[in-house]
């Protein structure tokens, strides 16, 4: 026999935890006491929670808005999460016994600078609402019956009133967020945008390209994404790493998804990078025509490191010291505030932290998380077509749409007999 609960959350990530801690204390506060199970595959729980922020985990960020997500319309975005705000994931995480503390970027790190922290006190908050947390145990079917669900799984079979859908998307699949929930979603009838494909996630370059001999280098930059017919589809500035085999940092992960989302799309799309956030290329030549006699070399080491600005040179045939012939400088002034980005893919699903696509909003009644499609099923989380940029703005969708799920599931919902 299956073993039966009011709630079944599959997927005790970031969202599903905080769905089970809000049903326990919706429906505690109603007077009802709920049961509710959340199941998850990861044979150690909150593996993205742990690796999050460099093992800080960036919880929030100071401001919120529905500009800072992709994916489903705006108003949308912003109906939930003006249903929780910044505010309250403080309040909360203070109460939990996490004080936070904000860092100059806006982001909001717990002081005690670990993700473990973070970790313990959702797991400690959804237990004291009476969650069973049942793990590994991987979901791999989902069936609607006149009950409710019946849901299958390695660790033996679960029957609900009402299931809370929170597996991910498919970034670092080894956490349990492999694409098994997304398909899920399809089962009882949801759609799935497309394309689906990584989030936050560094790009890949040609082999032996140039900028992959700048390895480890950072600096900031501003990465613009261009249509054929060069319309600007999407600009960012900020700091910029370079790698053994490509591009990675904030700019180039919060770049990432437009370039893959927008080349499915159209296979022309160009990725520009300028290294002097703010000139142009009629700038620069200014620049190093006013001080052609100190060289271009020692006009760019002003503002760019010396092996950067050198490959700038040798990229542009430029001599670094020396006059310079004006197709030669503005060869030069082109190259450093828009350089063409070859790029030939990314880094893939297992560093990719978000996921780009998902169930659309449009499927959910926004006031409760719940299908519009399969009634007594909500969903909250990553398995929604909503990815924020870096900065803790993915973790905030979590708690907004676990927060509504987890108190939609538990008002809704009535005690098995």
């Amino acid at each position: 026999m299956p073993e039966s609960s009011d709630i079944l959350v599959i997927g005790a990530g970031a969202a599903g935890l905080f769905a089970a801690a809000w049903a326990g204390r919706t429906a505690a506060a109603a007077g009802r006491p709920l049961t509710v199970t959340a199941v998850d595959s990861a044979r150690k729980l909150g593996a993205k929670i742990l690796v999050a922020g460099g093992g800080r985990c960036n919880v929030t960020h100071e401001r919120v808005a529905e500009g800072d997500y992709a994916g489903s319309t705006p108003p949308a975005i912003r109906k939930v999460l003006r249903r929780f705000p910044v505010a309250d994931t403080v309040a909360f995480f203070e109460a939990a016994g996490v004080d936070l503390k904000t860092e100059d970027t806006g982001k909001l790190f717990p002081t005690s600078d670990s993700a473990r922290t973070v970790l313990d006190a959702l797991v400690r908050e959804a237990t004291r609402g009476g969650a069973r947390l049942v793990h590994p145990a991987r979901v791999t079917a989902l069936l609607r019956d006149a009950d409710g669900f019946l849901a299958t799984s390695d660790a033996g079979a679960f029957a609900a009133r009402r299931v809370i859908l929170c597996t991910g998307g498919k970034s670092l699949p080894k956490s349990g967020s492999d694409g098994t929930g997304l398909e899920l979603a399809r089962s009882l009838g949801h759609s799935l945008t497309s394309p689906i494909v990584p989030a936050l996630v560094p790009l890949v370059l040609p082999a032996g390209h140039w900028i992959t001999a700048l390895s480890g280098l950072t600096l900031p930059a501003e990465i613009t994404l261009k249509s054929v017919t060069a319309k600007k589809l999407f600009h960012t500035t900020g700091s910029t790493l370079c790698t053994h085999v490509g591009l990675s940092g904030p700019a180039i992960l919060d770049a990432s998804r437009h370039w893959l989302v927008e080349r499915a799309a159209d296979p022309g799309v160009s990725l520009w990078l300028n290294w002097l956030p703010g000139e142009s290329p009629e700038s620069l030549d200014r620049l190093l025509v006013e001080g052609q006699r100190r060289g271009a070399l020692a006009i760019l080491r002003e503002r760019l490191p010396d092996r950067l600005a050198r490959a700038l040179c040798e990229q542009a045939a430029a001599a670094p010291t020396g006059d310079l012939a004006r197709d030669a400088r503005r060869r030069l002034a082109a190259v450093a505030t828009a350089t063409p980005l070859a790029i030939t893919g990314d880094r893939g699903y297992t560093v990719a932290e978000a996921t780009a696509g998902g169930v659309p909003l449009a499927e959910v009644r926004l006031e409760t998380m719940e299908s519009r499609i399969c009634p007594g099923l909500h969903l909250a989380g990553e398995v929604l077509d909503v990815d924020g940029r870096i900065g803790g703005f993915n973790f905030q969708w979590a708690w907004a749409s676990g927060f509504v799920a987890g108190c939609s599931a538990a008002g809704l919902s009535t005690t098995t007999s």
